[in-house]
């Protein structure tokens, strides 16, 4: 029987990847509200809100038992936190001493892993929580019940996630599968546009579309294998994870295939202008775009996914315009058809791999399915990690010694200048203040903006409701809009924490009389944060940009020299090589990013921008062409080729640049050896088989990419980068 659209819809709302941590928040809220509203401890509400608070923000994905461990270490840092500031509140310079040197130690967690920079920050949100509770009595001496309340309303939270982890412990899983597949449908629905049958279509720019994109599906695809790897016990994954992580196998393969590229568009374009092949590519890429999205959906909903048969003749459409090309036997076009051979290859490869994802247990277990943990494994490996990040080079040193600076700061503010609940100023700076300028300003703008739409909403709301209880359930509803939308929308997450705060203070005072200072706090705020940005120790993205692009360059170099090797002895999907596949799209993502802070940037700090922008679409072409090539392992052995000396040439180039980037030494603008290596590889490529002409042909693409990454590297060491000051 068919289901009913109301079973639909909720299977549907179920399989919001933020339905369940919302619906978590609603059960803590409510419990707490509830149980306050019903022995009459209103005054026990903000504290247990706060900790509720603190206790999902802290929240990362495990398992049910580490998750658990993860609660006990979160509620000892809790506990810690608050009573520390119990005890040293009325003694305003040890207690400043101790803000700084805690929230530098604390940010510097980072240096072990994200799910330590989470405890850290939650760690210091709930100690500005508990200063605000302190204030709420005055700040008289002695203990309070407030840290007691805190710790209390962190733990129901994190009891609440960790039954709940127990009960659906696989429901994180596939909501990474399915946002790794529906980045990857995006992913190929840029690629068709490269197929756009039109002359001078600009390359560029989608180029430089699909690296941004690219570095969402990176993202997705880190995320999906942290959240595979926390169910993993022992190194052996039960039934249900296995297939899980064929799945993600599989993803991985879709993304080296969809990534690949074989052939020169534009060239593609005005050859082949008055027939309809650019047209069949363009559709099937499109078509296998619109299957991943479909198996996205497939994984959220729990629903078998069925490959569609349209593909299928897509496919053998495009084969018959590739027959009739043929047949005419155009000499210009030869060269160029053997592209749109190996493209058709290609994609009658990702139209198999779609095709199994409709039975990922068919699917053959990995000849080697270890995952890479990158957490530290003892105490000497984090000492060793947090050695290594104490120096002022160090990204993250800086943003730990920024953002002490900044609330000690902020905390001289508040006691110079007396405000009504001051501690908002540090609460303001901690969420604003990040650890690059570009993301700073971002979040600035969205805090202020955020602020004033949610202190206008409450103004009409305390009119329209002033009911306490009504009030106390807007309170409830705030909070779960703030935790559903804090990492998309954050201009409205802050609306809606500004809201609960408002209402849950009216409930045991004048809600009214904290509009302004709620403002004016986070105006001071937001400004301590961009000065701090600003001037301490800034990290300018052009300043590092030589850097990055070192590392990318370096990264594809090895990626290279990764791929030959399986030309050399097989093909193998073994754990050195997916390392440095993946390490090659990290840092292509992660220079995407960059360039995104620096066009934040004020004007003389993004000088550079051009140049780097330039350069991630030549980078994210040359690491196109090395897809292409690794996609076509086990296709042909060269076991002692020549080929494999070319290949190691090419890698060579690759790391001297980036050497040279690295050390800001003068790069040679033209190698006449690559000129000659690139000439030779065309030339053997007109006369080769299909399986050796592919690869001297993605050899040949390479190597003609390093002219203009030479060109680019010398003009970006020649201009000055802003590193004045």
């Amino acid at each position: 029987m068919p289901a009913s659209p109301l079973s639909h819809s909720l299977r549907r709302l179920w399989a919001m990847d933020k339905f369940s941590y919302s619906l978590r928040v609603f059960i803590a809220l409510s419990g707490s509200l509830a149980l306050c509203w019903s022995q009459g401890w209103m005054q026990a509400l903000i504290p247990l809100f706060l900790g509720v608070i603190a206790s999902a923000l802290a929240e990362t994905d495990d398992s049910w038992q580490g998750r658990l461990g993860a609660l006990l270490v979160t509620l000892l840092c809790f506990s810690a936190a608050a009573y520390t500031v119990e005890l040293l509140f009325p003694y305003p310079w040890l207690f400043v001493g101790a803000l700084a040197l805690s929230s530098f130690a604390l940010t510097m967690l980072g240096a072990l892993g994200e799910r330590y920079a989470t405890l850290g920050w939650a760690t210091l949100i709930l100690a500005i929580y508990s200063m605000i509770g302190v204030e709420q009595r005055g700040g008289s001496a002695g203990l309070g019940p407030e840290p007691l309340l805190l710790v209390a309303g962190a733990a129901w939270y994190g009891l609440l996630s960790v039954i709940w982890q127990a009960l659906f412990a696989n429901q994180p899983v596939q909501h990474s599968l399915a946002r790794l597949f529906r980045e990857l449908g995006r992913y190929l629905e840029l690629k068709a546009a490269l197929f756009e049958p039109v002359r001078d279509l600009d390359v560029t720019a989608l180029r430089l579309a699909m690296a941004k994109q690219n570095g969402q599906v990176v993202a997705a695809l880190n995320a999906a294998k942290e959240t595979i790897m926390h169910r993993v016990d022992n190194g052996r994954p039960g039934p249900q994870v296995s297939r899980y992580l064929k799945l993600y196998f599989l993803a991985q393969d879709i993304h080296e295939r969809a990534s690949s590229s074989h052939y020169p568009y534009n060239e593609l374009a005005q050859a082949f202008f008055h027939s309809d092949v650019l047209f069949r590519c363009q559709r099937l890429i499109r078509l296998h775009g619109e299957g991943c999205q479909r198996l996205a959906r497939a994984i959220e909903l729990r629903q078998p996914f069925a490959y569609r048969a349209l593909c299928h003749q897509a496919l053998e459409d495009l084969q018959q315009s590739l027959k009739h090309l043929r047949v005419q036997s155009n000499p210009a076009w030869r060269h160029l058809l053997r592209s749109l051979n190996a493209l058709a290859g290609n994609l009658d490869a990702l139209d198999r791999l779609l095709s199994q994802a409709s039975n990922p247990d068919a699917l053959i277990e990995q000849q080697d399915s270890s995952l890479l943990d990158r957490a530290p494994r003892s105490l000497k490996d984090v000492g060793e990690r947090l050695r290594q990040q104490l120096t002022p080079t160090s990204l993250l040193f800086r943003h730990a010694l920024r953002l002490s600076i900044a609330l000690a700061a902020g905390y001289g503010l508040l006691h110079w200048v007396h405000p009504t609940q001051g501690y908002w100023i540090l609460l303001t700076t901690i969420f604003v203040c990040q650890p690059n300028y570009g993301a700073t300003r971002r979040k600035l703008v969205q805090r202020i903006a955020g602020t004033v739409l949610g202190l206008l909403l409450a103004w009409a709301l305390f009119d329209l409701f002033p009911t306490p209880l009504v009030q106390a359930f807007f309170a409830v509803a705030a909070g779960v809009i703030f935790f559903a939308t804090r990492s998309s929308r954050y201009t409205l997450a802050t609306a809606a924490i500004t809201l609960l705060v408002l209402f849950c203070f009216n409930q045991i005072g004048d809600g009214y009389g904290l509009f302004i200072p709620r403002l004016v706090d986070t105006l001071l705020g937001s400004l301590i944060a961009g000065l701090a940005v600003f001037l301490i120790l800034p990290d300018w993205q052009g300043r590092r940009l030589n850097r990055m692009l070192a590392t990318t360059l370096s990264c594809n170099s090895n990626y290279l020299r990764q791929i030959i090797q399986q030309y050399a002895s097989g093909k193998r999907d073994d754990l050195a090589y997916r390392l440095a596949r993946r390490n090659a799209h990290n840092a292509d993502a992660s220079l995407s990013t960059t360039l995104g802070n620096m066009l934040m940037e004020p004007g003389h700090f993004r000088k550079q921008a051009d140049l780097g922008l330039r350069f991630l679409a030549l980078s994210h072409t040359l690491l196109s062409y090395l897809s292409g090539l690794g996609a076509h392992r086990g296709e042909v052995l060269l076991s002692d080729s020549p080929l494999l000396d070319d290949a190691e040439r090419l890698a060579l180039s690759l790391e001297g640049i980036a050497e040279d980037l690295l050390a800001e030494r003068p790069v040679a603008v033209h190698s006449d050896a690559e000129e000659q290596l690139a000439g030779r590889l065309e030339r053997l490529a007109e006369d080769a088989d299909d399986a050796q002409r592919l690869v001297q042909t993605q050899l040949a693409l390479i190597c003609r990419q390093l002219g203009s990454l030479r060109t680019l590297a010398a003009h970006l060491l020649k201009e000055p980068s802003g590193n004045a000051g």
